[in-house]
């Protein structure tokens, strides 16, 4: 199956029907913290992970992610942004409107963006755990790119999976995408057909009972 496929199927997913397929596979990948920091679009993308740090001497260096933007070539593109320093920015307007040239489709950071306002202006999604004003200029640097990188807990590789909504941001490892894929479309119908008893009448004890989640789980869906 093509990559592009595999998007458009998670992309007709949702966060809380991907966190529960990786639950029941025990993988990790849901996050807590990282939510739109404007009223965004969901994301859904692979990720081009870079890692930041802090700067320790005086010298000139280029713009932190910039490098990663200008060389992106294709349309499937997420920023996967780790080790943002508390307070500090490591996202702003500039590099959202470069981003959006690219077609890079949106930014997930474990850190915080300024001018958020610039980012909604052109339509660029920004995750992060919140806005600041402070300049990452002569704070923060960037480490290294295309690297695994620890988000909220959860090591991201580069052409990992991301989907990110108003929930939240989940990661899917990349070889595990079509089993986390199949399982999520399973549970999502399972889900339709729970929400369809309950309006139907039958009562919500019924319905959401522990055996029913786990026959989620099932190689075939179990109707009742």
């Amino acid at each position: 199956m093509t990559p592009t496929s595999l998007l458009d199927r998670l992309a007709a997913l949702d966060t809380n029907t991907v966190s529960d397929a990786l639950d029941f596979l025990g993988l990790a990948g849901a996050t807590f913290g990282l939510r739109p920091l404007w009223d965004c679009p969901k994301i859904v993308g692979r990720a081009s992970t870079i890692l930041l740090g802090p700067k320790t001497d005086v010298k000139p260096t280029v713009h932190l992610i910039s490098p990663v933007i200008d060389a992106v070539t294709t349309d499937d593109r997420v920023l996967v942004i780790a080790g943002g320093a508390p307070g500090i920015s490591c996202w702003g307007d500039i590099l959202a409107n470069a981003a959006t040239a690219k077609r890079i489709r949106g930014s997930v950071i474990d850190g915080m963006s300024r001018d958020i306002e610039g980012s909604e202006a052109v339509g660029y999604p920004v995750y992060g755990r919140g806005v600041t004003m402070i300049s990452a200029r002569n704070r923060v640097i960037q480490l290294d790119s295309g690297c695994a990188v620890e988000v909220a807990g959860v090591t991201v590789h580069e052409d990992d999976y991301v989907i990110a909504d108003r929930c939240g941001t989940v990661f899917v490892p990349a070889a595990r995408i079509e089993v986390v894929l199949d399982l999520g479309e399973r549970i999502a119908r399972r889900q339709d057909g729970m929400v369809a008893a309950v309006r139907a009448g039958r009562p919500v004890a019924d319905v959401m009972h522990d055996k029913e989640f786990e026959a989620i789980a099932a190689p075939q869906d179990q109707r009742s």
